[in-house]
């Protein structure tokens, strides 16, 4: 394994997550421009995301509508070749409706894992797996 590709990687992921956070802060999602490539798969979807970046900034510019203090904490970055396993936290309080579900005004804390793949320093594939249920109940939509 190539060392100097893997911490390549690692530094990718870690820059995908600066430019998020800033995209979110500023609501400025051309951020994402220089991270996730144009024709970018997600293979695990919001409800009604389109693919590639215009799909993904679309996404995260509802969540930011919804949240607009929504910021994500990267816990740990493990990689290998041109594939990033992010664990990831993230914080935020619901002042719009997001998802059919209306402003709550709850702070609500997410885990979850990203795969992220990259060539070239963008994101060209990813896979994500969320405590959506733990989510839910935060806001009050299930039972805890």
């Amino acid at each position: 394994m190539d060392v100097d590709s893997v911490e390549r990687t690692k530094a990718d992921a870690l820059r995908f997550y600066e430019h998020l956070n800033r995209a979110l802060r500023s609501g400025n999602l051309a951020e994402l421009d220089d991270v996730i490539a144009p024709d970018a798969i997600d293979h695990n979807p919001a409800p009604g995301m389109r693919q590639g970046l215009e799909g993904i900034k679309e996404a995260f510019g509802e969540a930011r509508l919804a949240f607009p203090d929504l910021v994500f904490a990267v816990e740990d970055v493990i990689a290998e070749g041109e594939k990033a396993a992010c664990r990831v936290s993230t914080l935020g309080t619901q002042r719009g409706a997001f998802q059919g579900i209306p402003a709550t005004g709850k702070r609500v804390r997410q885990t979850g894992i990203d795969i992220l793949r990259f060539r070239g320093g963008k994101i060209v594939e990813r896979w994500g797996e969320f405590d959506t249920l733990g989510f839910l109940a935060q806001l009050g939509r299930v039972p805890r």
